[in-house]
């Protein structure tokens, strides 16, 4: 017999995987505060990781780089996007604590 899940629409699955499954996946009852900190935390480090690139020479780079680079920086800008969506979606519901 099919267990039901308590929790049906708490979970989100995170769109950056790449496999069948959604191993990963965001908590929508967090604090929302706490769902923006982890988007901007991985929007800062795809940032980061873009500026770095941006002031690198790459005389003695390989071409074998640029698929691991590029899906670094999708992986933090995928994951930042989906995070930031459902913290928009529970701010626009969400009080603060009293």
């Amino acid at each position: 017999m099919p267990t039901l899940n308590p929790f049906p629409d708490r979970y989100r699955s995170i769109n950056s995987g790449v496999t069948d499954s959604s191993p990963l996946l965001i908590d929508t009852e967090a604090n929302p505060q706490d769902i923006l900190e982890a988007a901007l935390q991985r929007i800062r480090a795809s940032s980061q990781l873009l500026e770095t690139l941006h002031c690198q020479c790459f005389k003695h780079g390989d071409v074998q780089d640029i698929p691991h680079i590029t899906h670094a920086v999708y992986l933090l800008t995928q994951d930042g996007f989906d995070l930031l969506q459902v913290a928009q979606q529970r701010m626009m519901g969400w009080k603060a604590p009293v």
